[in-house]
């Protein structure tokens, strides 16, 4: 649980997305961008509990072409949401947002990010040498589990700030969220 949670909590690109996602579409949508987050931490988590070097290797060497994936992601995130309505506008457009759309962006996002892979393969590294007594069914439910906390923890902390604050402030933190997106981008693509 460890594991999950301290991979999740750092807030990145995919801590700001599930933010602004709260804030614009309310906590259903920010808790489905988390657990996308969450499976996809699970995903590798399951790899580096089996010890899959082979797709470690594979992932490690794919790793420019997934920075650059993801920040043309992160870089149309920020542009929709420079550009997008204002929450009440958007909670008036029929059917808004999707769950299974906010879950599947940010499971490829979480995917394709070098840092995430980086982490995971870290840390399990470090690990490696415990690993062998423990389950990886039990490794890889508990990162899923530390990550999902972590996203029902944050989601519900910016929903409770939702209801404090103005469309002027929503404005406000919509647009430096699109600015942090596409600086994350940025660096992505820089590094």
């Amino acid at each position: 649980m460890l594991i999950g949670l301290s991979i999740a909590v750092p807030v990145g690109p995919i801590g700001l997305l599930c933010i602004q996602r709260t804030l614009d579409h309310g906590s259903r949508i920010g808790l489905a961008t988390g657990l996308g987050a969450a499976v996809a931490d699970a995903l590798y988590g399951a790899i580096g509990a089996f010890g899959v070097t082979a797709l470690i290797t594979l992932l490690t060497g794919a790793r420019p072409q997934l920075a650059v994936g993801g920040a043309i992601f992160l870089l149309w995130l920020a542009w929709r949401t420079w550009r997008g309505a204002d929450p009440q506008q958007a909670a008036a457009v029929k059917g808004g947002v999707k769950p299974w759309h906010a879950f599947g962006g940010t499971f490829l996002l979480t995917l394709s990010n070098p840092s995430t892979i980086l982490s995971f393969i870290a840390v399990f590294s470090s690990l490696a040498h415990g690993l062998s007594t423990a389950s990886p069914g039990w490794m890889i439910a508990g990162v899923f589990l530390g990550s999902t906390i972590w996203w029902l923890v944050l989601v519900a902390l910016v929903g409770r700030l939702r209801v404090k604050l103005t469309m002027s402030h929503l404005r406000i933190l919509r647009r430096g969220s699109a600015l942090l997106l596409a600086a994350f981008a940025a660096y992505q693509l820089a590094a």
